[in-house]
Formats: structure tokens, sequence, C-alpha cells
């Protein structure tokens, strides 16, 4: 196990098999060699270039979930009787199925007292998540790949719970006696993550079976499975049709301050998802930034200078300690948080169901981060820098001037600019964390796109990573101030209505 504080680890990893090994190794986590080239942060086009080409996109989305869509696919009769009791019958009905399929599945075993994998099975399972997705599609899709962990983690904290309950679930499940809750746990994210990342099954069922052989025999690890798959089934349902595989175009409007595509693409990156369903908001406008600065303004002209000036490629003002700080941050906000999560779930040694309420928490908190921030990034449609410094001359502002030929010290990403989600959703998580285990929790931590002479980049809490997230936009060329300080504002609400509404303590 990685030292408490130290740079990073996913958790004790324990023996893996030979054929597995080289999954766990990448940056931040086991060692691996950061690399913060262009080709580390790939956005893909969210739809096709030709009309054939979209046919084939669209019947391979379908293709890939058709396991949301038709549960029994994945866990056959039993798991969808299961599935109807606990999603429509509830209460002793699904208590029933339980007890009668568990004790015909392990009749005449005895269950295996004090398995008790704590946290660090929902951080083995973070870990594993990050390598599937990455697995999949080399993870070019931060938003699809928050809404996967946000199910996952979703699922494995309403499985403890119903076998055990300490925090209110997320589903509508009722508890459910005498099932193992790490082993429902870990049945859960199984279930998930073999249905969203149908590649990596052998690898997924690898991790799995850990827990099953550490788990023992037993009436209590029958059921726990069970309930997993049950809850998994049942998670993956609930998010069926919400919105995330809608194909919707957009185009760049012509007006001073409107966004235009940036240097390196002919699109806007997944604009459906400002109308996906969020997991802990009511509604993806709920927290709706105000609109961005005026161009014609004396502050949008400070802003200007500053990014302008400190952001750009060859900038001779950013310091070298902003330059590691804006290639640090610049991996995506839900690979460098989670790691933050699993980083402070070791540093507090919180038990299992601790650990799963925290990394739900947080992960509903990013995925609702993206959808809040897509929805305010979108009805404000504002231009990013690159594109406001090289087209000065056309704002009206005459404190600003143009530089045809500047360029960000790090690629901008194809999405407007107001508010920085970079900046949302490491508010948002901090924010998370902060309640749960106080803001005052130093540590340590790598990044898959850290500078080598800069590996690791020490906090003294949550918040002050969260702020240095933010800078680090403005550093890199990429977002003007107010944008980080809009972003900051909106992931701080995200998170702490997250906390104080969603998950509570059972009474």
């Amino acid at each position: 196990m990685t030292p408490a504080g130290s740079a990073e680890g996913g958790g004790s990893q324990g023996p893996r098999h030979p054929r597995h090994r080289r999954r766990t190794r990448h940056a931040g986590e086991t060692g691996a060699k950061p690399d913060s080239r262009r080709g580390a942060i790939a956005w893909k086009r969210p739809w096709p270039k030709t009309r054939r080409q979209g046919r084939a996109v669209r019947g391979e989305a379908q293709r890939s979930h058709t396991m949301p869509e038709h549960p029994t696919h994945a866990f056959g009769r039993r798991g969808l009787a299961l599935l109807a009791a606990a999603a429509f019958g509830g209460g002793a009905g699904m208590a029933g199925a339980y007890l009668a399929t568990g004790q015909a599945a392990a009749a005449g075993q005895a269950a295996e007292p004090g398995f008790d994998p704590g946290g660090d099975l929902v951080a083995r399972w973070s870990l594993a998540a990050y390598q599937a997705i990455k697995a999949k599609d080399g993870y070019r899709d931060p938003l699809a790949a928050s809404r996967i962990l946000a199910m996952m983690h979703l699922a494995m904290h309403d499985a403890v719970n119903a076998a055990a309950p300490r925090f209110a679930t997320h589903l509508p499940l009722s508890a459910v006696q005498g099932a193992d809750p790490a082993v429902a746990a870990s049945a859960a994210a199984h279930g998930v993550l073999r249905a969203l990342c149908p590649g990596q099954r052998e690898a997924l069922a690898f991790e799995a079976e850990k827990t099953m052989l550490e788990a023992g025999r037993g009436e209590a690890v029958a059921r726990g499975r069970l309930l997993g798959e049950t809850v998994a089934a049942t998670m993956l349902v609930s998010r069926a049709g919400d919105g995330a595989d809608r194909v919707e175009r957009y185009g760049p409007m012509n007006h001073v301050g409107a966004y235009r595509y940036t240097p390196g693409y002919d699109f806007l990156f997944a604009p459906q998802w400002r109308s996906v369903r969020p997991f802990a908001l009511l509604r993806p406008a709920q927290f709706r930034t105000a609109p961005p600065t005026s161009v014609e303004s004396a502050a949008y002209a400070r802003a200007f200078a500053e990014v302008k000036r400190i952001g750009g490629k060859d900038s001779a003002d950013r310091t070298e300690d902003q330059t590691h700080a804006a290639h640090f941050w610049y991996e995506f906000s839900d690979i460098g948080w989670n790691r933050v999560a699993r980083v402070a779930a070791r540093e507090h040694a919180l038990d299992l169901w601790d650990a799963a309420r925290l990394f739900a928490l947080v992960n509903m908190a990013l995925a609702d981060g993206y959808i809040a921030g897509w929805d305010s990034k979108i009805h404000h449609d504002f231009w990013r820098p690159v594109t406001a410094i090289r087209m000065a001359a056309q704002d009206f502002n005459p404190e600003t001037s143009p530089d045809p030929a500047w360029e960000p010290l790090l690629p901008t990403p194809p999405v407007q600019d107001h508010p920085s989600t970079h900046a949302t959703l490491g508010a948002a998580a901090a924010a998370v964390m902060a309640e749960l285990l106080g803001d005052a929790t130093p540590f340590a931590l790598a990044s898959t796109t850290a500078l080598p002479e800069n590996p690791v980049r020490r906090f003294q809490g949550f918040a002050a990573a969260a702020r240095e997230n933010a800078e680090s936009r403005i550093a890199a060329g990429l977002h003007f101030r107010f944008a980080c300080d809009a972003g900051l504002e909106l992931g701080r609400r995200i998170g702490r209505y997250a906390v104080a509404n969603h998950l509570r303590p059972v009474e």
C-alpha cells in the first residue's frame, strides 16, 4: 500500500495475475512515466463526418448500450426477477426473493465470518474503473467517463447500504438481511462496468473474483453477490434514456464574443450533455452561472491582458511553478479528483460505508459538474482566449490589442469558455470532501500530465488544490479569470448541494 499522504496510489492492489499486470501501470498511480503531449488529452468527435459513418456509429451505439436497455443479457432470468422486485416491488418482496435465491445457492454452506476489506475495496474499484475506461477508448470522453464512474460508485454505495443500512440509498431499495456488504459492493461495481465497458470483461471479472476469493464461501457471500448484481441492473435501467446517447449538432455564431471552433477542431464537443439528467441536481440549469463579463468592459480588458500575458505558449511572465501547475492539472478532472479521493480515503482510514459514500458523492458532483457546466457554457456561448486574442481588433474594446499569432501554452479543448468546467469539477469534488472529511487534509498528488521535473505537488487541503486547479487554466492560456471564478462558485454549490440532499445518514 502506498503510504498515506504520498504521491497517490489507488489503494492496495494485492497480487495480480501476470496477464493483467500491465493494466495497473499508469502515471500518478503506480509510477508510470507521465505524458503531457497533446495525445494524452484527446477529444473525440461527437458525430461522424459522413452519413455512412453516421449509420455505423449509431449502430455501434445501439449495440454498446444493449446491456443497460436489456439487463437480462447481463444478469440472466434470476437477476431480472430480483431486479423486478427491487425496482418495482421493493419491501418484503425483494427481501424474500433474495432469501429464497440465496438459500438455494448457498445450501449447506457456512458463512465466513470477519471479511472486512474496508474502504480499500472502493478505491480498488475506482482504479479498476479508470483502467477499464482507458482500455475502452483511451479515456477520450471525460463526460461519458464521469457518468460511468457516478453509476458505478452509486451502485456500490447502494449495495452496501441495502445489506447493512447506515446511509440513505440513491435508488429506491429496501434493506436485505444476511447479505455480505463488501461482496455486494464488488458485485455491483462489476455489474455496472461489465455492461458499460463490455470489452474489458476479463480484467473486470478478475477484479471481482479477487473479492469473492477473499470473502470465502457461505450464504452471506451468495446473497451479497445477488444483491450487488441486482443493484447494478437497477442502476443501469434507471439511467437508460437519460440523454447521454443523444446526438446534437452545433453551429458557431459570428457575433463579437461568440464561441468559434478552437484550433485543431472543427466541432463542439458533446453539445447534448447540457440536457443529460443530473445525478444530484434537480435540473442542469439549477445553478446556471451569471453571464460572462462584457467584452467592451474594463474588467474584460484586465482578464484579457492577464491570460494573454501569462498564458501564451512562449510567455516570459509565467513563472516556472505556474507552468508546472498548468501541465499538472491538464488531465481530465474526473481522473485527477478521483485520485484525490483515493488519497483522502486512505489518509482518513475510511471504512467500507464511509468510503462508498465519499466516492459516490464525489462522482455525483463530478458528473453534475460536467452537466451543469455544459448547460452554462452553451447558454452563454462565450469565446475562448485564443479566439479573443486573435480577433481583438473586432471586440470594440480600446484597451485590448490583437495578436493573430498568439498560441496558448496548452491546446484549447473544443468547448466554450464560461464557466471553466475544470474549475467547476475541482471545486465540486473539493466541496464534497471538505464537507465529509474537513478541509485540513494535507496531501501529495501525482498526475498523468505532470512534467517529469515536477511529478508530485503538495497541498494543505482540498480547497487549496481546487484553487490551484482553477488558476492553472489561466496559466495554460485556456480560460479568462472570470470563467474560472464562475466555475469555482458553480462547483462549490454543486458539491454542497449533493452532500446536503443525498446519501444522508439513516436516522
